[in-house]
């Protein structure tokens, strides 16, 4: 599903070299793990996979379509339909309601109005945030932001799911519940990607991914979690 082929990204003014002609085919029906360093580089592979950053030098294939990164418009429309986005800190407009930060994004796609409430609402109540649904960032807990978030990225059924240290700010037991709703959401359309400093929760993965010194050196591959 997401090819990359001599993937580069070089910040010259800084002398910086953080990812170095990576060559790796990321599968549908998969889940993988990448784990490293601080400052390996993991945030900013995740961020040209997602089309919000561009490399310096090679390509990115998406079901063997190579991007074109100056196409911004083109871009940001694909990633609102096929690609869903998890932050670790949440990233929830705070003057809006969990509701309303999961209908935003569905909106970006739906100009049916009530359908979308429709959807945001279910999907919300899936995971048990039936009760919060007027609730404001600052009213929920941090594993209840985060369910927001994974609600809202996946509301318009992406193909492609990008989390960066989705359970960074989490404590242990609402790690495990996040890492739990991310495994559920595996099909065989769909590929997951998340970069962790966890090694258990990296161990989770169908393949776990190390990305050191620029390249991704080695890879630990199951057949299924």
């Amino acid at each position: 599903m997401i090819k990359l082929v001599n993937l580069s990204k070089n910040y010259s003014d800084k002398n910086l070299h953080i990812l170095k002609k990576i060559n790796y085919t990321f599968k549908k029906g998969k889940i993988y793990s990448i784990v490293g360093p601080s400052g390996t580089g993991k945030s900013t592979l995740l961020n040209i996979m997602s089309l919000i950053d561009k490399p310096s030098k090679g390509e990115l294939n998406i079901n063997k379509i190579k991007i074109n990164f100056n196409d911004k418009i083109k871009n940001d429309t694909y990633r609102a339909r096929q690609i869903g986005i998890i932050y670790q800190d949440n990233n929830l407009l705070k003057d809006f309601t969990a509701l309303e930060n999961v209908l935003i994004a569905r909106l970006t796609i739906e100009d049916n109005e009530n359908r979308a409430l429709i959807d945001s609402k279910k999907i919300l109540k899936k995971i048990g945030l039936a009760k919060r649904l007027s609730h404001y960032p600052n009213e929920l807990s941090g594993g209840e932001s985060q369910r927001v978030a994974i609600c809202r990225a996946i509301i318009n059924s992406p193909n492609i799911l990008l989390a960066d240290e989705p359970t960074g700010s989490l404590d242990q037991k609402n790690a495990k519940e996040i890492f739990k709703l991310l495994i559920k959401l595996k099909n065989k359309n769909r590929v997951i990607i998340f970069a962790t400093h966890n090694l258990y929760f990296a161990n989770m993965a169908d393949c776990k991914l190390k990305l050191i010194n620029g390249n991704i050196k080695n890879h630990n591959e199951r057949n299924a979690i």
